[in-house]
């Protein structure tokens, strides 16, 4: 399968995941029988937490988002919050689908270890599911879009990682804190408006061209990390992918391909990538149906 076909099969499944959150799937899941066993993917964002469902075909079956400020610079700091978000997410996933959720994987930024690493492992069986694996962000991204080679950039609220495979493998990874929550601020100052107005102004659709115009340096910023860490890394990479919710701007490609020498590729709704790469990330469901 060519990068092409790749990314046309990504993009579908970016917009059932889409359709699947707003509800503008009509498809009623527990009506129908699911092929299991099922992988869930629980994403703890800087501005939201996404459940992922897939089923034993590692088809999304269910999708559920609610905004929360329980992360902040890829780092757990509202735990009690973070369980209480998942727990619910995790009880209308089992009303719809009709069935019991019992194991589930998180992902934290490229280089993550420690405290934090544990904190979403923590959050998951707070939640009353057994934790599958803790992947990070970019290589839970790559699963999704089944990139094999080229890098993969998880852009989102609180930082901006890379991680770049070759022939399947893992080869470089590396993260640093710029992404949305400095998009916001930027806003917020450039406006003199409080930050919690910068963050519902940033996703305002119709406010997208006049705010990319005042965060481009934010964005500009990210795409030289993204430039030095290729650099870093030594060698020739052909395709950037960037993912993450924000990305979410028409002109994200058009900086990165400015700065970055390489071909600058992101799918629809780049927000709901990594949240299916977790759920995808059950090694042991992947062992059995691949």
């Amino acid at each position: 399968m060519n990068t092409e076909e790749k990314m046309h099969l990504t993009n579908e499944k970016m917009l059932h995941i889409h359709e699947l959150v707003t509800g503008e799937n009509s498809e009623k899941p527990g009506n129908k029988k699911i092929k299991e066993p099922v992988t869930v993917g629980v994403d703890l964002g800087t501005s939201s937490i996404v459940l992922i469902v897939a089923d034993a075909d590692l088809n999304p079956i269910f999708a559920a988002s609610k905004d929360a400020d329980v992360v902040k610079d890829g780092l757990v700091v509202k735990y009690s919050e973070a369980v209480k978000i998942v727990r619910e997410l995790k009880e209308k996933a089992e009303e719809a689908l009709g069935i019991t959720l019992t194991e589930a994987s998180g992902a934290i930024p490229p280089g993550t270890i420690g405290n934090n690493r544990n904190a979403v492992g923590h959050v998951i069986e707070a939640a009353d599911m057994e934790v599958v694996d803790i992947i990070d962000e970019p290589e839970a991204a790559a699963k999704a879009m089944n990139v094999t080679d080229g890098a993969v950039v998880d852009i989102g609220g609180g930082t901006t990682g890379i991680s770049i495979f070759k022939k399947g493998k893992m080869v470089f990874s590396a993260d640093e804190p710029t992404g949305g929550t400095q998009m916001t601020l930027v806003l917020s100052g450039a406006l003199g408006i409080p930050i919690s107005e910068g963050e519902t102004r940033k996703r305002d659709e119709a406010l997208k061209n006049q705010n990319f115009q005042i965060i481009r340096p934010v964005v500009e910023k990210m795409a030289t990390i993204t430039a030095n860490f290729i650099k870093e890394y030594g060698k020739k990479v052909e395709n950037v992918y960037l993912v993450g919710g924000a990305t979410n701007f028409d002109e994200f490609e058009e900086v990165f391909s400015k700065i970055v020498s390489a071909n600058i590729l992101k799918p629809d709704f780049p927000e709901y990538v990594t949240p299916l790469g977790i759920a995808l990330s059950n090694k042991s469901l992947l062992s059995e149906v691949c």
